[in-house]
């Protein structure tokens, strides 16, 4: 039967060879705004990898009234770098959208001390204290102006489309938005009239190119969040979208206040933006397009199949594997390099970095980590411990045709990927898992199960390279009874069980997970840390933060935080907390108090191997995925 994911439609005048679609992101740019050549190889290797359609993210039309944020597109000679990108990705027979915006108004992070500009006088997002300055009318002319100016530059580069950025809370949002605009202005009050910067963009962007390239516009029809836009205002908007001629609708939801509800995270479920994308699909007759966590095949092409969406977008599953499409159509579904959503992506590029993912070291560097073309190089490679970074590590040595040995101490791979994979909310972890233990078996790794490395066993062997990738392991704190306490690692991974009043030590990721996990099942749950919040360390993106949290006071979990656990009995535990002593009483006592690198064998193997020997992932330090899978990558990589 055949996939409706690879239908031949149209948009508007513009054809497009299959249904699947790359979301917009962020990317990074030359110093003047344009495209840098890391950007073109990037979007390139995702037309070749068989996306039908990729939208750009957001090219801002001018820097009059904030710093941009990603790439620019306000100048002719900004022209020549689209230009290469789209002729690059029409090769592979794709087509490319540009997206243009406005500006990022509240949203654009500044400084404490200069106030950014949106629609109206409303505390902007990062520092809510700062007071925006409302664009005057003038102001809004002149956007729109440079909007329609950057649709004229978008269709001379050779773009297939071009799509208007009025969503998630950035400008246009703003300006649509009841919450953020308070003007007595015709671009305030009536919905009507918020939506008339929006309509005057999308005018202005018609005027400027031909009707064989269609118009699309991103919005969110429901921001759900408490007192913000919901889904009977955004019913309303789609039609009025619609009856100003736009070509289709990309519909998405949530914005900055709840993060997670636009940007997907690991805590998400898949496709938890279809209630909304169905809503608009049922009242509109445009194709409508929309993502959220729909990168499971058979749900990609369910919700074409069921009438929900007209076209299926990809996002941060398009960083982890750009040839999704392909292997989908070819039905190699477990050769697919699973997205984890840990927004490690999204993190980066929110700190001033270049977009990278954890499950995918070559994102964004398709051809600088690009592995050396086969030259007949023969190396033999010993990798002690199956984690994520050891099976990177031997995927990669054998894709360079290198002969690899991996042994592991435990009677599986995956290392503690296993508890972070625990919670029944985290399953996508434990996908990662299986990937990396197929291509090892696929590609013929020699594993050696149940086979711990010793100080006799380490001893003689004859290998060019050997990679120490034992992990970490969970730590003991120097607490009275911490011998009665069960690891958490044990309860996310399912030896242990608990009883109905749980304790647990540590708020980092795994105790405020493992938390989560057991108020689930209706248990009381006391979670207490020592730091003055929960999280502290934890090092992850705002929108991962947010929905933990929010998981967190939803599933009733009890937070203590400033408080040091001082004694634990059969029965009780005692922590003090501003000066004053508490106990309570409980069932099972969970240690989450973090981890240590598990590298003993460090000095003895260099001290046999020298510089034959390199330490790799949590064996360094307790970190996270994307080190784990980066430096098992490169330390192959760069093997001569």
């Amino acid at each position: 039967m055949k996939n409706v994911l690879f239908d031949k439609t149209y948009i508007g005048k513009m054809k497009l060879k299959n249904r699947v679609f790359m979301s917009p992101m962020g990317t990074t740019g030359e110093a003047d705004g344009a495209y840098n050549i890391d950007a073109i190889n990037y979007f390139m290797e995702r037309a070749k990898g068989g996306a039908g359609l990729i939208i750009t993210g957001a090219n801002v039309v001018s820097t009059k009234y904030e710093p941009r944020p990603c790439t620019e597109l306000s100048d002719f000679h900004h022209v020549e770098r689209l230009n290469m990108l789209i002729d690059r990705c029409h090769h592979y027979g794709a087509k490319v959208c540009v997206q243009l915006s406005p500006g990022l108004g509240r949203q654009q992070f500044t400084d404490p001390f200069t106030p950014p500009y949106s629609a109206g006088s409303v505390g902007s997002f990062w520092f809510p204290d700062l007071i925006c300055k409302p664009f005057t009318k003038e102001d809004i002319q002149y956007l729109v102006g440079k909007v329609g100016y950057s649709a004229s530059l978008a269709v001379m580069a050779g773009a297939d489309a071009v799509e208007l950025h009025a969503y998630g809370g950035y400008l246009l949002d703003q300006f649509q938005s009841k919450q953020w605009n308070n003007r007595t202005d015709e671009y305030g009050g009536s919905l009507e009239n918020r939506m008339r910067f929006t309509l005057e963009c999308i005018e202005a962007i018609k005027k400027n190119i031909p009707d064989t390239v269609p118009l699309l516009v991103k919005f969110t029809p429901d921001q759900r969040v408490e007192g913000f836009r919901d889904l009977s205002e955004g019913i309303e908007m789609a039609k009025i979208l619609e009856k100003a001629g736009v070509d289709a609708l990309h519909v998405d939801t949530g914005c900055y206040e709840e993060w997670y509800q636009a940007i997907t995270t690991v805590y998400s479920k898949p496709g938890h933006k279809l209630d909304v994308q169905k809503a608009i699909k049922d009242v509109v007759s445009v194709p409508v397009l929309g993502d959220g966590k729909l990168f499971d095949p058979k749900l990609a092409e369910k919700v074409v199949n069921d009438g929900i969406l007209d076209y299926v977008g990809l996002g941060h599953e398009m960083l982890a594997d750009p040839h999704w499409v392909n292997k989908v159509k070819k039905n190699q579904l477990e050769d697919i390099t699973p997205c984890v959503g840990c927004n490690e992506c999204l993190l980066s590029g929110f700190s001033g970095k270049h977009y990278y993912c954890a499950v995918n070291p070559t994102c964004y560097a398709e051809k600088e980590y690009a592995l050396p073309a086969d030259t007949g190089l023969k190396r033999k490679v010993l990798i002690i411990g199956g984690g994520p970074a050891g099976m990177e590590a031997a995927i990669t040595a054998k894709r360079r045709g290198f002969e690899v040995d991996l042994w592991e101490k435990a009677d599986k791979l995956g290392g503690t990927l296993w508890p972070a994979g625990g919670p029944d909310f985290k399953a996508d972890v434990l996908k990662l898992i299986t990937y990396l233990e197929t291509q090892c078996h696929k590609l013929g790794v020699n594993i050696s199960l149940n086979k711990a490395a010793t100080k006799d066993n380490i001893k003689g062997l004859d290998y060019d390279r050997i990679i120490l990738a034992t992990g970490a392991n969970p730590a003991m704190p120097p607490i009275e009874g911490i011998e009665k306490t069960v690891l958490a690692t044990d309860y996310l991974t399912h030896q242990v069980t608990t009883g109905d009043n749980v304790v647990i030590i540590g708020a980092g990721l795994a105790g405020s997970e493992a938390a989560c996990d057991l108020a689930g099942q209706g248990k009381n749950t006391v979670l207490i840390e020592m730091l003055p919040d929960i999280l502290a360390l934890a090092n992850h993106c705002l929108n991962n933060d947010q929905h933990l949290r929010n998981m967190i006071k939803d599933r009733g979990v009890n937070v203590v935080t400033g408080a040091k656990v001082t004694k634990i009995t059969d029965d009780s535990i005692t922590y003090e907390k501003d000066g004053e002593v508490h106990t309570v009483s409980y069932d099972t006592v969970l240690n989450a108090a973090g981890f240590k690198p598990n590298n003993q064998l460090e000095d003895l193997l260099e001290e046999e191997y020298d510089d034959k020997v390199v330490v790799i992932g949590d064996a360094v330090a307790p970190r996270k995925i994307l080190t784990a899978i980066h430096e098992g990558y490169h330390a192959i990589r760069v093997m001569e």
